[in-house]
């Protein structure tokens, strides 16, 4: 594995060389890829324009991200930023030199990437779901099959522009990134062929939730039992991070656990109700923009990591209700005004 990890590391060295002005690009890559942004952003459009996309969206990032913790556990991977420090391939004194970012220092395993993980399985679904859409509209086989290139192709690019970013910023080797696509391609399309998430009630939402936390609580604590520490990645995060505050608690496997199952129950939470494929398209629209601005608000609440159990209680509340404002809270919210106009018209009518 050493020598893949030298490979790994002089293709960072050349990215970071030759690429140096793109890191804007390469940061933007990374955000976009994180689930923060499916949960915050892309979730709440395709719910309101397509209901059963946008539960489809969640299950593969929760699921994807779910697999992805428990492959970290299992693989023990490195991370670039501390291998070149701790390995003995180099000579003494010969080990290379990588630049470190604000959203390098992940404390996590790494492999595979949880990233490129995420964005192709996400993505995967959302340009499945506009094809679908295309089908449905009984768009012609030429301008489908143009269509189905230009989207497959954009996704292409963007997903290779998320595994760049990883080895850019020396979060990831490239085989990480590329293991991490394959698993996202194959949960997406595992997870899509499950029919009875579109119909799943809060008590299903509930049961899953609780055995996804107590199957990854209760296989981390075996191991440990078994003399084996998962959390062995934090030490070195710590150590060779190059500056103590970009090492963040939420990027330790337990944060990302615990907001993936606040989601998940939130979901469980919000969505039982009527689908909302069947609103207008100005209610539809309306539930989007306050959802997105809401959201905006939400995500601005931060909170201090210093005591540990607070923390991970409230970025479990903080995930819930990111899912609960887009599912139930905006569109009771303006079903509750569009009755009261009615009411109110009907009464200045009888007048």
């Amino acid at each position: 594995m050493d020598l893949i990890h030298s490979w790994g590391v002089q293709l960072a060295q050349h990215l970071q060389t030759n690429y140096r002005g793109h890191e804007a690009l390469f940061g933007l890559a990374s955000t976009v890829a994180d689930l923060h942004t499916t949960f915050f952003f892309f979730f709440p459009i395709w719910f309101h324009l397509r209901r059963d996309t946008g539960l489809r969206l969640v299950w593969v990032a929760v699921v994807g991200d779910w697999i992805n913790l428990v492959l970290k556990w299992v693989l023990f991977g490195e991370r670039p930023y501390w291998w070149v420090h701790e390995t003995r391939f180099y000579r003494p004194g010969a080990a290379p030199s990588l630049h470190q970012f604000p959203i390098t220092c992940e404390t996590g395993p790494g492999s595979p990437s949880g990233h490129a993980m995420g964005a192709t399985g996400v993505w995967y679904v959302m340009v499945t779901a506009l094809l679908a859409v295309a089908a449905e509209k009984r768009c012609p086989p030429s301008l489908y099959k143009v269509l189905q290139g230009v989207l497959w192709g954009f996704m292409g690019l963007l997903v290779l522009l998320v595994c760049m970013s990883r080895v850019y910023m020396a979060a990831h080797f490239p085989h990480q990134v590329v293991a991490g696509v394959i698993a996202g391609v194959v949960v997406a399309e595992v997870v899509s062929r499950v029919k009875w998430i579109y119909s799943a009630g809060l008590r299903t939402y509930t049961f899953t939730t609780l055995f996804f936390t107590s199957f990854a609580v209760g296989f981390y604590l075996l191991l440990k039992a078994a003399g084996v520490d998962l959390l062995w990645t934090l030490e070195k995060a710590q150590r060779w991070c190059a500056k103590a505050e970009w090492v963040h608690l939420d990027s330790t496997p337990f944060a990302s656990l615990l907001r993936n199952m606040g989601s998940l129950l939130g979901l469980g939470l919000g969505s039982a109700r009527p689908g909302a494929d069947k609103t207008s398209g100005a209610s539809k629209a309306g539930c989007i923009v306050a959802s997105l601005a809401l959201l905006r608000l939400l995500d601005a609440w931060t909170f201090s990591s210093e005591n540990l159990v607070a923390f991970y209680g409230l970025s479990f509340g903080k995930s819930a209700v990111a899912l609960l404002i887009p599912t139930a809270l905006v569109p009771w919210t303006l079903r509750g005004r569009r009755e009261e106009f009615v009411v109110v018209g009907r009464d200045q009518k009888d007048l």
